[in-house]
């Protein structure tokens, strides 16, 4: 199998890079090297926004990959690119979309593929309206032969990402220092939104095997995890890694958030998914608990000091 991966040394590019060489993949990768890169795979050294540099740059390449996953892209103009470019050198295309395409005020529970869409808005709203701009283009462009997947993950997780899955602690840098150093985290509305975090290399290998299912084609997937918790429980279970006994929560008021951060809507919601789409596909489910998850990620961040 021959993959190609945009924004191959990203948190989740890089973890698809290595799924697909455990596969005995070829790899190639679009990066714009500032990075550190894999030596095991192709790497191609181009900007995917200098649309003519990297339009050369392919088209040098004179492959058909079996898989083209796009990891980074969030602009309409920039999948019409992909699908111009893609659609005579990949059998398959993956583009990695977001739960926050689902409008927050109408979610199911679980939610499953087919629902309200966001359609305007600041901050994470407006991402999940450009992430589904971007997936009605590859729906409904002109795309040949090639076949399309949609995954919309929702909070991924594992090194070397930052941790924090809710405001005010998201992808927060010092977080670790702060339940270490007995500090009260902050959460909006006491951390209680149920969410279903995915770990990264789980969502890689379900990416990869995208390859050669024709089930997965022109079909669009959530990808969770295989636990639905509490917010703030993610919390109490990196303090548990690092064997701090006492965490202490602080209730942000949900109303008063909003008004402050307007953006921030997306987040104040309950996260949860059906996933038998995904499992009848033949796809490979997300199985990595989120202790053993989280376990994985503390340790790959924490210095060997520990707190």
């Amino acid at each position: 199998m021959k993959i190609l991966v945009i924004g191959g040394s990203g948190h989740v590019s890089g973890a698809v890079v290595r799924a697909a060489l455990s596969k005995q993949f070829q790899v190639w990768t679009v990066t714009r090297g500032n990075r550190t890169l894999n030596p095991q795979a192709v790497n191609l050294i181009v900007d995917r926004h200098d649309w003519d540099q990297f339009k050369q740059t392919i088209e040098q390449q004179k492959t058909v990959w079996d898989l083209v996953v796009d990891c980074i892209c969030y602009e309409p103009e920039t999948m019409r690119h992909n699908i111009e470019l893609f659609r005579g050198r990949a059998k398959q295309f993956v583009f990695i979309s977001t739960d926050f395409v689902y409008a927050p005020e109408a979610r199911l529970f679980p939610q499953p593929e087919v629902g309200d869409y966001v359609t305007g808005g600041e901050g994470s709203s407006d991402y999940g309206r450009k992430k589904r701009e971007c997936e009605l283009e590859l729906i409904n462009g002109d795309i040949g032969d090639m076949r399309w997947t949609i995954l919309r993950p929702c909070h991924i997780y594992g090194p070397p990402s930052q941790l924090g899955c809710l405001p005010t602690h998201g992808r927060d840098p010092e977080l670790i220092r702060k339940i270490c150093a007995g500090e009260p985290l902050k959460l909006v509305g006491g951390g209680h939104f149920l969410q279903q975090p995915i770990f990264v290399d789980d969502l890689a290998k379900t990416i990869v095997s995208v390859a050669g299912n024709a089930r997965a084609g022109k079909e669009t997937f959530n990808t969770a995890g295989p636990d639905i918790i509490e917010s703030w429980q993610y919390y109490r279970i990196i303090a548990d890694v690092l064997g701090v006994k006492t965490l202490t929560i602080e209730e942000i008021s949900v109303t008063d958030f909003l008004k402050a951060t307007p953006g921030a809507r997306p987040f104040m919601c309950h996260r949860i998914y059906d996933l038998s789409k995904l499992r009848d596909a033949g796809l490979s489910v997300p199985s990595t608990s989120i202790s053993d998850g989280l376990r994985l990620h503390v340790n790959a961040l924490l210095n060997p000091a520990g707190c």
